[in-house]
This record gives structure tokens, sequence and C-alpha cells, in this order.
């Protein structure tokens, strides 16, 4: 790291410490862990929409914004007498982020990054001995898509993986369409009618069935389903933004749109284009 990096790090730590002590600000000094959650959240969701394409500048503001959050959290942890401070965080996972990769600061081999998944969960699970499931630690908060993701891969890095291979998950998916196209609901909990599988179950089971499928068809693609399923929705919110303007700068009002019409306006309105991501996560 360069020297002047290194004080521009210890220059914004100042800053925070100097805004939680006392005659600092006094909004910052009322924070605690728990008020701060949502701020850390909107500020993490920040940095992933500067990500998608807002420019250098804007992801490295952003990225600034998370770091202030971790500092702020650093800093409330360090006013207690069996606290913490930044410092003792970086060493922290200076020490994890070693001991996770024996291949390189050791004298482990591997056999490409599939392999650094298996050692990396092996590892972890022996730095956590106290959870007694693979599955622990996975926050129940997550996004669905994300939980799903989460709880599939833990099992399959230890090698077992029940989610159908990519072509068993295309036939399930298919099968999945048609039992939910083939169902007739009188009420959200009617089951559904057609396949085997979905007789005996609610939709919103055979919804879930048909979700879970599909995260593990991402998966085996090594695509981030969450990932592909927030940038499918910006594009058809781009997409109908551009269907609005359209309409607002011809004096046509939304509401007095017939279904033909949405459709030909909908077909005229140029789509954005699409954006590939494949991502492999420890």
């Amino acid at each position: 790291m360069r020297d002047d990096a290194s004080a521009s790090l210890r220059s914004l730590n100042e800053v925070v410490e100097r805004l939680r002590a006392p005659g600092g600000c006094p909004w910052d000094r009322e924070q605690t862990h728990a008020s701060l959650r949502p701020y850390l959240l909107e500020e993490t969701y920040e940095v992933l929409e500067a990500i998608d394409g807002n420019g250098e500048s804007a992801l490295k503001e952003e990225l600034g914004d998370v770091l202030l959050q971790v500092l702020m959290h650093s800093a409330i942890a360090a006013e207690r007498p069996d606290g913490f401070d930044i410092g003792d965080v970086a060493e922290v996972t200076r020490a994890k982020m070693i001991h996770r990769h024996p291949h390189v600061f050791g004298e482990a081999a591997v056999d490409g990054a599939a392999e650094v998944v298996v050692n990396w969960e092996r590892l972890k699970r022996a730095e956590k001995n106290e959870r007694l499931s693979v599955l622990d630690g996975i926050p129940r908060a997550l996004p669905a898509l994300a939980l799903a993701q989460g709880v599939q891969k833990r099992p399959a890095r230890l090698g077992f993986d029940e989610t159908p291979t990519t072509a068993e998950a295309v036939i399930a998916l298919r099968a999945a369409v048609e039992a939910l196209a083939s169902a007739v609901p009188m009420s959200p909990a009617q089951p559904a009618q057609g396949q085997d599988w979905a007789e005996a179950a609610p939709l919103d089971d055979a919804v879930g069935e048909l979700l879970f499928v599909a995260v593990a068809l991402a998966r085996r693609l090594r695509v981030n389903p969450e990932e592909a399923l927030r940038t499918r929705s910006n594009r058809f919110a781009e997409r109908f933004r551009g269907l609005e303007q359209r309409c607002h700068s011809e004096g046509v009002d939304l509401h007095d749109i017939d279904a033909e019409q949405w459709q030909q306006r909908w077909a005229q309105t140029a789509s954005p284009p699409a954006v590939n991501r494949t991502t492999l996560s420890k």
C-alpha cells in the first residue's frame, strides 16, 4: 500500500473518531451498531449500482461510503472496555485470508479454482467448529434468490449436490412451467393441476420449486441469479421508461392505451443491451 494511501486511511479514521468524541457530531454520537444497519445496506446497494455502470468516480465514492460504515462500527466497538478497533478488524481479516490461502502463503497445491473453493470451505469449517451445520452462518434475511444460492452451494462444496444438473434443470424448469400453466387456482392456496409433484402442493410451493430449480441452473452455469434478475429487471424498467417518454412526447395518456396499442408501442421501444455476469464466490 502506498504511504499516502495509509495516511489517507488514518486521516479518515481520525475524522470518524472525532465525530464520535465528546463535542463531536450529535447525530454521529447517537449511532449504534443497530441504528447503522439500514445505512450499511443502502450503501452496499449503491456500490452495486455504481458497479453496474456509473463510472470509476461513482464507484470510488460509494466504496468510500462503505468504508465509512466499517470505520463507524469499529469506532463504536472501540468505545467499550472489551471492544475492538479498526486495527483488530484488519488483523483478524489478514490472518483469515492467509489461513484460507495455503496454496499462496503456504506449501499446499491446488488444481484450479474449484479445488480452492473446496479447501476454503474445509478451512472455514475448521475455524468455526462451534457450528453444527455447514448451513450455519447463511443469513436467513438474505433476498430469497441469494438464500437459495447459499443453501445450495454450501453442501455442493462438500461434494453433495442434490440440485439437478444443467440438462436436468432445463427439463425440470419446462415441467414446472407446464404445471403452473395448467393450474386453475381459485385461491393462492389451491393446489396446481397438471404434474404429479404439483398436485399435492400449493401454488406457492410450485412456484418455489420453479425458482429453486432456476437458481440451481444459474449456479451450474456460474451465473449469480440475484445479479442476473436485477440486470433483467433494470433492462425492463429502462425499456418501459422509454415507452413512457415516447408516449409523453406524443401527448398520449398511458391510461387510454388498449392492449393492442400496448403491444405495438412495446415492440417499437428499443431494448437496452444485455449484460453478461458470471460469478464464482467463496
